[in-house]
């Protein structure tokens, strides 16, 4: 590996505020040549606030960045994409309804003499494609591509840049294991040729094998750098939270009681869903486990009324319930939290109040049309408080918070409406291992309460260490029901695989 360590980029005792918070306090960074350098922390630790100081999306209250050893401040994007410095975001944003070469070469066309080339344009496409081992027709319009072939367009266009430094946010939080394996030989590749990777993720056993260096930022600041050789997952854990996890899961200490919810031959109109049933009784946790396109999102969208169901019956305490809309199933009692945070969850406009109390507006009525500000102000403070929010105050855009926080925010909201069957699709995807545990807490101390939970999670040891069944579904259908307690990996994945 070509690796001659040295220093292509530094940024010295960065600092930045916004309105209410500090969101980094002194924070520095140097990444080698030729390294895949990782960067861990909780949600609102301020590494993505960091990596955006150094591409020109914000701009840095104090410090210096040096590339090179050259002293540069980027105002813009794309002024840090002509110096070499790319970054490949977690939320894709991305021209749709334009083809996938028009992605790569927006605002810098080949060109022969003065005009585009539409075939240079294919020529080089098709060229990075080949060297990247991407298997993708630079013709394909991008709203077609499923998010894993879009992620790899973007990473094409950091290449394209003949970028030294190309930042990876979250790179794998929709990919599957084949995906990932792909993505790691091309980080391998741009590693070997004197790249500068900088790596946000919060998996660990991701981080451990592919890195070389780890930084951990907690709160706004820096904590340590450590060669990832001699880092662990409990030692990385302890500097991110600071303190120590021993175990990944709460206890779990809720009892179990008679049939709560029954689902009897439940077939979508729209998708492969067909004949899926199933009971969950009072305080379980039920997972949903299964490849991705197997199903299991599918499941919660019928049963909550938000996908049309061609037949089948569902039944709360005995009587059946018809949830033919989201609002009938609110009424009903029922529960969605969304897998889409930022597309389905929130309402990034609107505050940390708004967001929280918009489902269960009818409790704050008085005399009319009006609503009690006071009755509003409770209710947050509540979930502030019980969620364990970090917020500056209730009247911060919800778009402002970390991913984990945001989370929160919508799980509060939820239980506001007293719901009795809480339908959780990838409830900790992209939260980190602190806020995770939090998650993970509410979930069980809502099943103390008596509620049924259904959890959709693709995170293997999340089902283990949470649930107390675990439905397997597979191509559609229902492929078989395992106890969490007793199962293996191995048993999930044989079922998982069976109608697939």
């Amino acid at each position: 590996m070509e690796n001659n360590n040295s220093v292509l980029l530094e940024m010295k005792n960065i600092c930045k505020s916004f309105p209410g918070v500090k969101a980094l306090d002194n924070v520095s960074l140097t990444v080698k040549r030729g390294t895949v350098h990782a960067l861990m922390g909780e949600n609102g630790a301020g590494k993505s606030t960091l990596m955006k100081c150094l591409f020109g999306i914000y701009s840095k209250d104090s410090g210096q960045i040096l590339l090179n050893g050259k002293e540069v401040s980027f105002k813009t994007s794309k002024e840090a994409l002509e110096h070499g410095v790319a970054m490949v975001h977690q939320e894709l944003n991305q021209a749709l309804k334009r083809n996938v070469m028009d992605n790569i070469w927006l605002g810098r066309y080949p060109t022969v003499g003065p005009f585009t080339s539409e075939k240079k344009m294919l020529a080089d496409t098709a060229a990075i494609f080949d060297d990247l081992g991407i298997h993708v027709d630079p013709r394909t319009i991008m709203s077609t591509m499923p998010v894993a072939q879009r992620q790899m367009v973007e990473i094409a266009k950091a290449v394209s840049y003949h970028s030294d430094v190309i930042v990876f946010d979250e790179p794998t939080s929709s990919l599957t294991e084949e995906e990932v394996e792909h993505l790691f030989r091309i980080i391998n590749m741009l590693r070997d040729r004197g790249c500068g990777i900088i790596y946000i993720s919060h998996k660990m056993e991701e981080i451990l094998r592919i890195s070389d260096e780890v930084t951990v930022m907690r709160d706004g600041a820096w904590v340590a750098t450590e060669p990832a050789a001699e880092m662990t997952m409990e030692r990385i854990i302890k500097l991110m939270v600071g303190r120590e996890l021993t175990n990944r899961f709460p206890p779990k200490d809720n009892e179990i009681g008679g049939v709560l919810l029954e689902v009897e031959g439940l077939t979508a109109m729209h998708s492969k869903l067909r004949d899926v049933s199933f009971n969950v009784h009072k305080g379980e946790i039920v997972g949903l486990a299964g490849l991705d396109g197997s199903g299991r999102t599918e499941v919660l969208e019928n049963i909550f009324g938000v996908a049309t169901r061609k037949s089948g019956v569902i039944r709360l305490h005995g009587k059946e319930v018809k949830n033919r809309r989201a609002r009938d199933a609110i009424k009903n009692k029922f529960a969605l939290l969304t897998e889409e945070r930022r597309a389905t969850g929130i309402f990034g406009i609107l505050d940390i109040q708004e967001n929280t109390t918009i489902s269960s507006l009818k409790k704050y009525k008085v005399k009319g049309l009006y609503l009690s500000r006071k009755k509003m102000e409770e209710s947050t403070e509540w979930s502030i408080r019980a969620m364990r929010i970090k917020t500056p105050s209730q009247d911060t855009k919800i778009r402002s918070l970390s991913g984990g926080n945001q989370q929160k925010v919508i799980l509060g909201r939820w239980l506001l409406t007293d719901p009795e069957v809480l339908l959780l699709d990838e409830p900790t995807r992209g939260i980190d291992v602190g806020a995770k545990y939090e998650i993970y807490q509410l979930i069980i101390n809502l099943a103390k309460e008596g509620k049924a939970v259904i959890m959709v999670s693709s995170e293997m040891p999340e089902l283990l260490g949470v649930c107390d069944r675990i439905l397997v579904m597979s191509g559609g259908r229902l492929a078989g029901e395992v106890d969490a307690k007793a199962t293996t990996q191995e048993e999930i994945m044989t079922l998982a695989a069976k109608y697939a």
